[in-house]
């Protein structure tokens, strides 16, 4: 054996190997002086290759192969690695190898791994059965397995299996505590959650933290503010969740307040809550303080961060400014991984650009960036809404013959829109009905969508019929073969799927956009009358409608509102959908010359399509709109999309 004096150079280069590309550069010197052979080196160098590097997962597994007598450390580094990696399922075969080959029986690293991968997989039965094998070993109420195993049936979704372990526990710490509190809000068990945080004998920022995050995740801001507002020391950690929490809720002004407040204190923001309050901006629309941002991270230096970079990136290219998203690619060009190329080819994709997302993507292929699932969603997405039919299957056939990568029921999905938005809709049927795979209610109602844009009465009762037997009680499926009837005149069938709604009372998805003003986020209702700020839209939109009759010959479009209402209520129905009524707000607050970017839950309808045209036109207006499937950029009377959405 190498004597250990002589090894203690080696280990510090092998901590400054950040690439596995420099790891066995580092391997190969060593290598010649053989001190790769020694046991203390060899572990040290699985472990930074199973743990530190990304990328090294399989080089590690080649290296515990090559270890004539590899001891529990090696065997629970490599546990570990796989346990946390996207095949958790490895670490199975190689524990029940270490059980038949190790001298040393597993210790309570090897049970705290495994059940890490049984919590990762969401496996019930594994999970027990090592519970078992734990207490054979009389491990099992050690303080590191047991906290492991709470987890586990927190992630299993069993709360009381986790309270079990928990007190059978002799002594749980903090950690354990913790642990609890997390499996509890795992399983939807919030009382339990709070009962054990009031039980707890102490308390660190981890115990608050945990009852935010579960708060935040289940919808509970209130409660997560009351526990925000006790936290004696808020961390890094506390303000981030606060900023995610409350985004994720699509409560986006507040998420930007308390972004606003972490700065105002005179903490640093980190690369989580950048990414936290971008995103929040990305899905508000919020250009004007994602700009803002954009300034901090460039002066503060977290351009750098590729995850911050791709999250800038995401931003510009979902409030529209696909100028800004290439910018910020470009200046990624040395640091892009698959994240960066995939959001910059969906970006280009919600705006139309198919044509030229294809050819980023044939740029990506010679960078050598394998394509993944969620790139291929892109690439689909960007034919589906270019109308590029041929070139969308090409990829989808591709996607399996080259990569190997199975398509989901996203890929097929993409498929079934792309035939559906050409009007092929009996291909889009046909594929439906062949698919290898159960179709799910998402695949049918983006088939029913189709058919309302093309008014198919027929495929649509076909397609109603399937979405019955697996999700009956979806208003929005109502709603649209409603919409099939109105517009084929078949008013009868119209009204009897209103009563059916009324019988199984049904409430239909109301429509809201929001528009961002002065860095302030304003949400309208299709309808809403009440309020200061309706009333000042109100009171816009009818000076806008009267304008658009006069001297643009606007006529509402009325054909999809309910027969039984009079003239001037259709009309009315009508013209307060949401999107105006955020235009209108837009146009009494925004300086002259300024883009209106609206952000939709529902697809623009045909009324509002030619709404915004028309305003376009007249009042010189670039509105930019984004629903919930792609962008519509409205400027002198046109919109991208080409009529083709």
């Amino acid at each position: 054996m190498n004597n250990p004096a002589n090894l203690c150079p080696s280990l510090p280069i092998l901590n400054h190997c950040r690439t596995l590309k420099s790891v066995k550069t580092v391997q190969a010197l060593l290598c010649k002086t053989g001190v790769d052979t020694d046991p203390l080196f060899a572990g040290k160098l699985l472990l930074h290759c199973a743990i530190t590097i990304s990328d090294a997962l399989d080089h590690a597994r080649r290296l515990f192969l090559h270890c004539p007598n590899p001891d529990t450390f090696m065997y629970n580094t490599l546990i570990r690695g796989f346990s946390e990696s996207d095949a958790p399922r490895n670490s199975f075969s190689l524990f029940d190898e270490m059980r038949r080959k190790s001298v040393t029986p597993p210790d309570s690293f090897s049970f705290a791994f495994m059940l890490k991968a049984a919590a990762n997989l969401r496996s019930l039965r594994v999970g027990i059965q090592l519970h078992c094998q734990a207490l054979v070993h009389g491990l099992d109420t050690h303080v590191f397995v047991g906290t492991t195993m709470i987890s586990m049936y927190g992630e299993c979704g069993h709360a009381h299996f986790a309270r079990q372990v928990f007190d059978e526990m002799r002594d749980p710490n903090a950690v354990s505590w913790n642990a609890i509190i997390t499996s509890s809000f795992r399983s939807g068990d919030l009382k339990l959650a709070k009962a054990m945080f009031d039980a707890m004998p102490f308390r660190n920022s981890t115990s608050y933290n945990a009852m935010l995050a579960g708060y935040t995740k289940a919808g509970q801001l209130d409660l997560a503010m009351e526990v925000f507002s006790a936290v004696p020391l808020k961390d890094d950690v506390s303000w981030c969740t606060m900023i995610v929490g409350f985004a994720q809720n699509g409560c986006f002004d507040e998420a930007f307040r308390f972004f606003r407040d972490l700065q105002r204190i005179g903490m640093r923001p980190n690369e989580v809550s950048l990414t936290g309050v971008l995103a929040a901006c990305a899905d508000a629309g919020a250009f004007e303080f994602g700009k803002i941002i954009h300034g901090f991270i460039e002066k503060c230096g977290f351009s750098n961060i590729i995850s911050v970079a791709n999250a800038l990136l995401n931003t510009y290219s979902k409030c529209g400014n696909i100028r800004m998203a290439r910018l910020v690619f470009e200046m990624t060009l040395h640091r892009r991984n698959i994240v960066s190329w995939t959001t910059m080819i969906a970006g280009l994709a919600m705006q139309g650009y198919g044509e030229e997302a294809i050819e980023l993507f044939h740029k990506m292929k010679g960078c050598r960036i394998v394509p993944d699932g969620i790139t291929f969603i892109s690439i689909l997405y960007a034919c589906s809404h270019s109308g590029l039919i041929e070139e969308g299957l090409k990829y989808f056939f591709m996607m399996k013959d080259m990569y190997g990568i199975e398509p989901a029921i996203e890929h097929y999905g993409c498929i079934v829109d792309l035939y559906g938005r050409a009007g092929q809709l009996q291909k889009a049927y046909d594929f439906v009905c062949q698919m290898p795979v159960a179709p799910t209610s998402i695949i049918w109602r983006t088939l029913l969508g189709a058919c309302s844009i093309h008014n198919n009465v027929k495929i649509g009762e076909q397609v109603r019929k399937k979405l019955s037997e697996i999700d009956p009680t979806n208003s929005g499926d109502h709603v649209l073969l409603s919409n099939i009837y109105a517009v084929a005149g078949k008013w009868r069938d119209v009204a009897a799927i209103r009563r059916s709604m009324r019988d199984q009372r049904m409430k239909k998805t109301p429509g809201w956009s929001m528009i961002e003003v002065d860095k302030t986020m304003y949400s309208f209702v299709a309808g809403e009358k009440q309020g200061e700020i309706a009333e000042k839209a109100n009171e816009k939109l009818t000076e806008i409608l009267l304008r658009l009759k006069v001297e643009g010959g606007y006529v509402p479009e009325l054909k999809m509102v309910l027969h039984d209402l009079e003239e001037e209520e259709k009309e009315d129905s009508v013209s307060r959908h949401s999107e105006k009524l955020a235009v209108a707000f837009g146009m009494s607050r925004s300086c002259k010359g300024s883009t209106i970017r609206i952000v939709k839950n529902l697809r623009v309808c045909r009324d509002c399509h030619a709404f915004m045209k028309l305003v376009s036109k007249l009042y010189k207006l670039e509105i930019l709109v984004r629903d919930r499937s792609r962008f519509h950029f409205f400027i002198d009377g046109s919109c991208s999309c080409g009529e083709y959405w």
